[in-house]
């Protein structure tokens, strides 16, 4: 018999927010990606959320927070992802990451995202 293999959802990856959507923010997705619940994301020149890409020079080297569910803006803007912004806790077995990310840039991006107030925990 086959098994089956369930996708994350969110509860596998938010395990707590503040009341009251406090913690979610509604931004727009820019053009050209694919993202998938739990995408590390960063903003851009255009304060549009992009994956975080910690070799670049610019504001998209820097995480503001975590996609709460998948959003598909591979042909235009997407303004209706939900970030989790502040005030949460998540599972760090359900980030995802740009895929060649070093432990390093790993470790300032969730330090980011600590100081924005969203916590990466390990056994959560």
């Amino acid at each position: 018999m086959a098994a089956l293999r369930e996708p994350m959802n969110l509860g596998d990856l938010l395990k707590y927010e503040a009341p009251n959507l406090y913690s979610r923010d509604v931004a727009t997705v820019a053009a050209g990606q694919n993202l998938t619940l739990g995408t590390v994301v960063a903003r851009d020149a255009t304060d549009k959320l992009v994956a975080l890409d910690p070799t670049a020079v610019d504001s998209s080297a820097v995480a503001v927070g975590v996609l709460a569910f998948d959003i598909d803006a591979t042909l235009i803007d997407r303004a209706d992802a939900i970030l989790i912004a502040r005030h949460a806790i998540v599972a760090s077995h359900a980030l995802t990451w740009p895929a060649a990310i070093t432990p390093e840039e790993q470790t300032i991006a969730i330090n980011q995202l600590t100081a924005a107030g969203v916590l990466v925990r390990q056994a959560a």
